[in-house]
């Protein structure tokens, strides 16, 4: 059994085993150092971007300078951190192909449609973060209860992260658990404190990269040791159609081996391209803060449809090391209680088995550098969050620009602190994957309704937007209740997310309706630049560009690009 395997089963059955030898990771010192050259990089990029921070508006918001490329970048690497390459790889080893549908109309639709529709609102309106349009559209008690929600849920996901970073640290150095947590803390948060979000976004570009350098060398080798192309899509013709064919299985009435564990048509669609996909994407301030950062108006818009553009190829780097494992260890996933060979372990174990010194340390170093770019996005978006929207706007307002900076750094230290916690919570789960999508589910369906109808019906008033967003909360917390109790109503956990996205989505917009035709709406006055036809920000006649660079015609290739992906199940698949 792999050395890295057996690191990962110990992390997750002893808390921290102080007393024991742990399993180390055979890596060689062209491997380490390939490692300690990254974190040199890292550390010194937020070292020297420090001197650029002078105020609080160059520590949470990169002073608005980036140019479109960078703050793209730093948009998708944000996204790639625990649940993109090890969730979706275990997702790819125990369900093949079926999970592409969280990428190319899960994700690049939304993408587009924050880049073209909703950037204008946000960076128009010169907003600190994303909750603060729904205090300045909505009312105080609306903004409270999204920015409280946020908080809580960022600082749980940056415990996921945090905690397949200390696994791997674990592997490499045989620390107990806690220990490793801990220094993977300390990592994180040496390189936040010092440059803040500028200098996070630049380690998120170059972590990019390396996390790229790591994963494609790996699906390469692992395409070769399984007999090429040709002989790894045979080979899925003994497994059930949906490995190959997304779309197969995802009838409502669909039942037993052939029903498609990801979800019904309805729940794909509705649930998850529209209500979830679009609720994360353009909502969530840990991405949406990447883009806030750009120069411009018009580079804010390129942004996410920069970062749309590598997202659609990497389902070929994430899902497919998750199938290529479960062809080569048959019976990975087999055994619950076998611990070492779970699905989430289906990249590390390639690592361990197949590569080489020199090209091992790449990969691990690309696994370090996803984890420590998501807990970064999370921490980075959780003290802007508390800062503005909590503690300036509720408990300490109208202080000196000093204050809200010294501030901000002592709230990345309590949000590393808060993350060392949670990523015990989160080493309680054998399935990340399924723990962030219910998180997801919780709060961004009804979050998006509400965005979406503050934006774009202007008699929507300050009480039906609060009522409407708890309601939809509260009902998601009803359908989770519900499948708690009759475990076997939805096909799976991710099936059981999309519907309380669905639930909850429904029931916000019903109860925002109802309640705004009973309420009064705010005069057009105090609307200007958050309702669409009321002064919404455009491009200045310098901004706009060459027709190619546009972003309608970047987000109409994107989509167009991604849903093209499809035809690849339609002529290429198992003989």
């Amino acid at each position: 059994m792999s050395a890295l395997t057996t690191a990962l089963s110990a992390a997750v059955m002893a808390q921290d085993a102080p007393n024991e030898e742990a399993a180390l990771l055979d890596m060689q010192w062209v491997d380490y150092a390939m490692l300690i050259i990254y974190f040199i990089f890292v550390i010194g990029i937020g070292w020297i971007v420090r001197r650029s921070i002078k105020n609080s508006k160059d520590f949470f918001q990169a002073g608005r300078s980036l140019p479109a490329w960078i703050a793209g970048l730093a948009f998708i690497s944000a996204n790639l951190g625990a649940l993109e390459i090890l969730g979706f790889a275990a997702n790819g080893a125990q369900f093949g192909f079926a999970s592409v549908h969280y990428y190319w109309i899960g994700a690049i639709p939304a993408m587009v449609f924050l880049g073209v529709i909703m950037m204008p609102f946000y960076y128009g309106s010169k907003l600190k973060s994303v909750p603060e349009y729904l205090r300045r559209r909505y009312n105080k008690p609306t903004h409270l209860v999204n920015a409280g929600s946020f908080a809580i849920s960022t600082v749980l996901i940056a415990g996921v992260n945090l905690y397949s970073l200390a696994i791997v640290l674990r592997a490499l150095l045989g620390w107990g658990l806690v220990h490793a947590i801990i220094v993977a803390a300390i990592l994180v948060l040496l390189y936040i404190l010092a440059g803040g979000l500028m200098g996070a976004m630049y380690n998120e570009v170059l972590q990019f990269f390396v996390i790229i350098a790591g994963l494609i060398p790996l699906t390469i080798v692992g395409i070769i040791a399984i007999g090429g192309p040709v002989e790894l899509m045979d080979r899925l013709a003994d497994y059930p159609a949906y490995w190959y064919d997304p779309w197969s299985g995802t009838g409502i009435a669909t039942s037993g081996e052939a029903a498609n564990p990801i979800g019904d048509w309805v729940g794909i669609i509705l649930g998850q391209a529209f209500i979830l996909s679009f609720g994360y994407w353009t909502t969530n301030f840990a991405e949406v803060q990447r883009a806030m950062s750009a120069k411009n108006l018009n580079s804010a818009r390129r942004a996410p449809i920069i970062g749309a553009y590598p997202k659609i190829f990497i389902p070929f780097i994430v899902l497919l090391p998750g199938i290529i494992a479960a062809l080569l260890f048959p019976e990975l996933g087999k055994d619950p209680s076998d611990e070492s060979m779970t699905y989430t372990n289906a990249i590390p174990l390639l690592i361990a088995d197949l590569l080489p010194t020199g090209v091992l340390g790449v990969a691990v170093t690309g696994l370090v550098a996803a984890f420590m770019a998501g807990m970064a996005a999370n921490v980075s978006s959780f003290n802007t969050v508390v800062t503005y929207d909590i503690w300036q706007a509720y408990v300490r307002r109208n202080r000196g620009d000093h204050y809200y900076l010294r501030l901000g750094r002592w709230l990345t230290v309590i949000g590393v602190l808060i993350g060392i916690g949670t990523a015990f919570i989160a080493a309680q789960y054998n399935n990340i994957n399924e723990y962030l999508q219910t998180l997801f589910s919780f709060f961004q369906a009804p979050v998006f309704v509400t965005f979406i109808l503050g934006m774009f019906w202007k008699r929507t008033t300050a009480w039906g937007g609060f009522w409407g967003m708890l309601s939809g909360i509260i009902s998601a917390g009803g359908i989770w209740v519900f499948a708690t109790v009759y475990d076997e109503f939805f096909r799976s956990s991710f099936a059981q997310a999309m519907w309380m996205g669905i639930v909850a989505g429904a029931v916000d917009l019903v109860v925002t309706v109802a309640v705004s035709k009973r309420t009064e709406p705010k005069p057009d006055t105090e609307l200007v630049g958050l309702v669409k036809g009321l002064g919404v920000a455009t491009e200045t006649r310098t901004e706009q560009t060459v027709w190619i660079k546009r972003p309608a015609v970047l987000g109409t290739g994107a989509i167009t690009l991604a849903m093209a992906m499809y035809l690849i199940f339609i002529f290429w698949s198992p003989s």
